[in-house]
């Protein structure tokens, strides 16, 4: 393994890496270059596991002993100082390991539907820390799959990718487009469509009939307004979490781990979920 000194924050060499706080940024250029960025060694590794390739590791030297043996052939690692890494990146790469990861092809929706039984489907979620939060839950708590509208996060963006703790890699993710008319793929292929909604004339969530043989799609929306009404009006049946105190609803990443935890212990004979 050959290990190159980067000592000034320009070197075109790291390019991959610059500006990695720049939001806008990173959304433009990430997916149009076919990159993702890693941080974290236990992240870096699960993500290979998953099969993305490194196209780059951009190290400190508290981490250059912990590089991968088995590194891919021609892959470049290069170190950086406390400093330069952080004028590189935007910021104070405490982790002091990032990998710069080639992106995968999409997998078609009807492959990620032909195995799964529990999805669940969100509309319009723009908070890269709820989306990484709510594939750790569809990983944690028994989902098979994650849809998304077109206008939501990319679940490979960094702050994804570290809230998620690399279940990014692990659940298999689709977007439905058009939206919301391929709602419709989901009850071709026999999925019961259920909306989480904190309206009042909604079913609770823990008197949903499922049974284990059941193929159902939760829809999740967007933090503040919920689902629309045209994916509403989609929906097969609605369900809430019934609320104390006056609280109207929970964060939707909150509200998704719930509905995992249901929705995968609905999946089990004998398995009972008390909400």
């Amino acid at each position: 393994m050959d290990v190159i000194e980067i000592d000034d924050p320009a070197d075109e060499r790291v390019r991959d890496y610059i500006g990695l706080t720049d939001v806008a940024l990173r959304r433009r250029r990430e997916p149009a270059e076919g990159l993702f960025i890693a941080e974290g060694e236990m992240v870096i590794e699960r993500a290979r596991r998953a099969g993305y390739r490194p196209r780059s590791l951009l190290v400190g030297p508290s981490k250059v002993a912990t590089v991968p043996v088995d590194l891919e052939p021609g892959v470049p690692v290069y170190l950086a100082g406390p400093d330069v890494l952080a004028t590189i990146t935007g910021f104070q790469v405490h982790r002091g390991a990032l990998a710069s990861m080639c992106r995968r092809p999409l997998t078609p929706v009807a492959d990620v539907l032909a195995a799964a039984s529990r999805v669940l489907v969100c509309e319009d979620i723009v908070s890269h820390t709820n989306l990484g939060a709510i594939f750790r839950s569809a990983a944690g708590l028994g989902m098979d799959a994650v849809l998304l509208s077109p206008s939501c996060a990319d679940p490979l963006y960094r702050r994804s990718v570290r809230v998620s703790m690399g279940e990014v890699f692990a659940v298999p993710y689709a977007r439905l487009d058009p939206w919301p008319a391929a709602l419709s793929l989901l009850v071709d292929c026999g999925f019961v469509l259920v909306a989480l909604t904190p309206s009042a004339a909604a079913v609770p969530l823990g008197e949903l009939a499922a049974g284990p043989g059941d193929r159902l799609a939760l829809l999740l929306g967007s933090e503040g307004p919920g689902l629309t009404r045209a994916t509403l009006a989609a929906a097969t049946t609605r369900v809430r979490i019934p609320m104390a105190h006056g609280v109207d609803s929970l964060n939707v990443a909150a509200t998704a781990a719930i509905a995992c935890y249901v929705l995968g212990s609905s999946r089990s004979p004998g398995a009972r979920a008390e909400v």
